[in-house]
This record gives structure tokens, sequence and C-alpha cells, in this order.
């Protein structure tokens, strides 16, 4: 059953939350477009909530999180985000709450897939500053994780974190960089805010105003996808674009390579598996796509070309879903290769989505791996990664998953079609949605928006970027009956 102590740690996580949209407040004050009282109404309602839950829940056991502990607290606390970081659409009365709840989600997943710009909603351009502010910020709050960040507080109450870290971090296993939790999740934060106001900075020198910047900056480094530009980041220089691509890459890089860097001077990018996987790709793809869009006639071989064909490898490939071009207008060759980049994902440890490289590499290994006993019976064979040799936990885990996510794809799909998406739409919203991507093809282009699906729709998409961004057992744990007992 799940302790009152865990339902304490949502209501402080709320209370987190809802101080969070001080932050928007400001920036509702400076342009004063009428979305100041849906603010404040907000915070009042999540600050509260979360002081009555504190209030109710309150408990002298402060004992050590198990796992069983860890799943419940991280599958609660981000169910709850996205239903208190919903208000500010829905109180300022620009959304109905199945789009604001669909909005929120999108953004604390970072998947970037947005019901703006539909007949029935504003567009983008035209969302008051302070709840675009608040838009983007999902985004950054999501990006590495609120259970993550609240591993650095949790101690100070009486309670470790180590199974919300196990539960929250991506990936097979969530090696900590430091002993104790508390300084993995500084450390992490730390590198992970520092690529914001860098990137902040640079955006500014190039030409975008401060907010946008700011904006973009929580897109990019969340690999999170939302604009503050219906055109998303074709409404800028190519300058522009070029350093998003470079910094969209380093957001899907797995951070504790970026800690080795910058903390300890030592460049282990190179020895990694991963990360020459990951780079691989990127090339592999970025130069197959310039080869066929091309090959049309359409496109000139020039470094405009090539910068388009780049930033859609590594915004798909990153799950970023930030676009400078309708991709979904593409000869189908690249249009093929851009469905099944959906699944891939960026590197584990990183705040990307989809399935992750490492587990893909895994299951080629365990291909290999299997094709060799074939021809060697009485072989003595090891799974390996690098020099590590793989445990058959973590292998039957990672195999465990694929199944999992196949399944939620294809099952989320011929639901999605039920309620009249065509094969093409439903088949890519499916997995941009559990891969936390955005955009797909079809009617949910780069250009398009989500608006036009039906409410059931937006609700099981909503279910699938949940599943997505906590790595689909987390939650479907929860509705195993032994996790009850």
């Amino acid at each position: 059953m799940i302790r009152r102590q865990s339902i304490y740690i949502v209501g402080v996580l709320l209370i987190i939350l809802g101080f969070s949209m001080f932050f928007s407040v400001a920036w509702s004050l400076v342009y004063a477009e009428g979305d100041l009282i849906p603010l404040l109404q907000s915070i009042a309602v999540t600050v509260l909530f979360g002081i009555l839950l504190i209030i109710l829940f309150s408990s002298k056991e402060k004992k050590e999180l198990s796992m069983h502990d860890g799943f419940a607290v991280v599958t609660i606390a981000w169910i709850s985000m996205v239903v208190f970081s919903a208000l500010p659409f829905y109180f300022s009365g620009t959304l109905n709450y199945t789009n604001s709840f669909f909005e929120a989600m999108s953004g604390l997943t970072t998947t970037g897939a947005t019901v703006l710009g539909h007949p029935d909603t504003l567009k983008i351009e035209d969302l008051p500053h302070g709840l675009l502010f608040w838009r983007s910020f999902t985004q950054f709050i999501g990006g590495m994780g609120i259970i993550v960040f609240s591993i650095a507080i949790l101690p100070l109450l009486g309670m470790g974190g180590v199974q919300l870290f196990r539960a929250e971090v991506a990936g097979p296993t969530a090696d900590k960089l430091t002993p104790r939790v508390k300084q993995t999740a500084k450390l992490l934060w730390g590198i992970y805010l520092g690529f914001v106001l860098i990137l902040c900075l640079i955006l500014k020198i190039e030409g975008m105003s401060w907010f946008d910047a700011l904006c973009h900056s929580f897109s990019t480094i969340a690999t999170g996808g939302f604009s503050t530009q219906s055109p998303s980041i074709g409404a800028y220089s190519g300058l522009i674009q070029w350093t998003i691509i470079i910094f969209m890459f380093i957001a899907a890089t797995n951070f504790s390579l970026h800690y080795y860097f910058i903390a300890k001077g030592k460049f282990e990018y190179n020895k990694d598996k991963e990360f020459r996987v990951y780079l691989g790709l990127c090339i592999i793809f970025s130069i197959l796509f310039f080869i066929n869009i091309v090959s049309t006639n359409q496109y000139q071989i020039n470094l405009q070309t090539l910068r388009h064909s780049i930033f859609a490898a590594v915004s798909i490939l990153t799950t970023t879903g930030l676009s400078t071009e309708n991709f979904n207008e593409w000869p189908e060759i690249s249009r093929t290769l851009l469905f099944f980049i959906l699944f891939i994902g960026g590197s584990a440890g990183s705040t990307t989505g989809g399935m992750k490289i490492i587990r893909l590499i895994l299951v080629f290994r365990y291909l290999k791996y299997e094709l060799r006993k074939l021809l060697h019976p009485k072989g003595v064979f090891n799974i390996t990664i690098g020099n590590k040799n793989i445990s058959d936990d973590v292998v039957r885990t990672t195999l465990g998953f694929y199944l999992f996510y196949i399944f939620i794809f294809i099952f989320c799909s011929i639901l999605l079609s039920t309620t009249g998406l065509d094969m093409v739409s439903a088949l890519s919203a499916s997995a941009a949605a559990i891969g936390n991507i955005g955009p797909g093809l079809g009617t949910v282009g780069p250009l398009d928006n989500w608006g036009h699906l039906t409410d059931l729709a937006k609700w099981i998409t909503s279910i699938c970027m949940l599943l997505g961004r906590l790595e689909i057992f987390t939650v479907v744990v929860l509705f195993s009956r032994s996790f009850w007992k």
C-alpha cells in the first residue's frame, strides 16, 4: 500500500510547483496582458492543496523510501503536477480543461505537442506572455525531472531519495556520479541550468529577445519542443538554427559525460559506446535526408538544405521536436526514415525520450549473442557494452521494455484510428506521444497542431506521454496486483 510518507512528499512537490509559477507572474506584470489573476489563482490553489496534503499525511515515520514507494511517488507526483500545471491555461479561459491538461502533460513530459493554433484555440503568438512563459517553463521542470530536484531537499525533511532517483532516471541502469544521491541531483541540475543559461545568452546575442531566448533555451535543453512562434525555429536566422542544433545534440548526450568533462576535465565522450553510436546516427540520417531531398529537384545543393537536413535528423533523434522545415512534405524515403527515428531517442541519462540508444545497442548485442549460441551451443559467451558485462537481469528488463513499448504503440495506434485519424497520423501520433517527440507525420506534422484530435484522443496520447516519460515500468507496475499486497 502507499504510505502516508509518499503522499506527504507529493504535497511538498506541489508547493514547489506552485511557487515556481511566480516566474510567470513576473512576465505577466511586465507585459500586462490580463493573465495575472489566473496565474495567482493557480498558485493559491496549488500551494493550498500541497499544504493540505502535508497536514493530512504528516507522519513521524522518516524511513528510507523503498523501491515500492519510489514508483508510487514518481507516478502520483507527475500526474498531480500535470493536473495543477494545467490550471493557468484553464483559469485564463484560453483552453478548456482537456486541452489544458494535454498542453501541461506535453510540457512536463517534454513532448512538445500542442493544441494551440487550432481554430478553436489561440495561435501561439497570441497567448499572453505570462502563460506562454509558463508553457515553456513546464519543460524546464520536466526536463531533468522535478523528482530529481526534490532529492536535494528531501534529506532536509529526514527522508532519503535513492529510490526516487532509480525510478526517475532513464536508461537500463541509474549510475550515481557521486556516493550521495543529494550531491548527484545538485550536480545534474547545476549542469542542466548552466546549459540553459549559456544557450539563453548566445541566442540573445544572435538576435532573439530575452523572452524568446529563455523560452527556447528551456525547449532545447529539455529536448521539449515548444516554441514561441508557430513556424518554430524556422522563424529565426540560420545562425540561430545552427546553435539550436548543437545544443539539442548536447542535451541528448548522457549528462554523466558532461559531468566528467566539466567537473573533472576528463574527455570521456569518445570512449562511450552509446555516444559514438549516437553521433554516427545523427551523421548518417542527416546525409540520407540531404541526398534524398536534393534528388527531388525541389531543393538546391547548398548549405541551407544541409542545415534543414541536419536539423530534422538531430531534432527527431533527440526527441526535441523543434523544426525549421515541413518535413511532412519531404519524399517518401525521408518520411519513412523519420518515422523509424521516432522510436530511437537519444542517450540514457539525458533529457531525451524514446527507447534510448543504449537499449538499441543492447538488443543488437543480444541478437548477436543468440546467433553465436545457435552456431556454438556449448560455447560460453557474455553480452558486453564497452568493458562491462551486462547481467541477465538488465537484458531481460530491456527486452521487456521493448515489448511493452511496441505493445503500447500498437494499442494506442489502434485506439487513435477509432477516433477518426488516418493510418499515417494515428501511427505517428502514437509514436510521437510515447517517444515524447511532439511532431509526427500526417495531420500531426511539424507545422500542424494536435487541436483537431478528439477529446478521447487527447487523453489517450496524454497517457502515452506519461508512460514514455517515466519509462513505462514506473507507471505499469502500479497496475500489478502484487504491488498493492
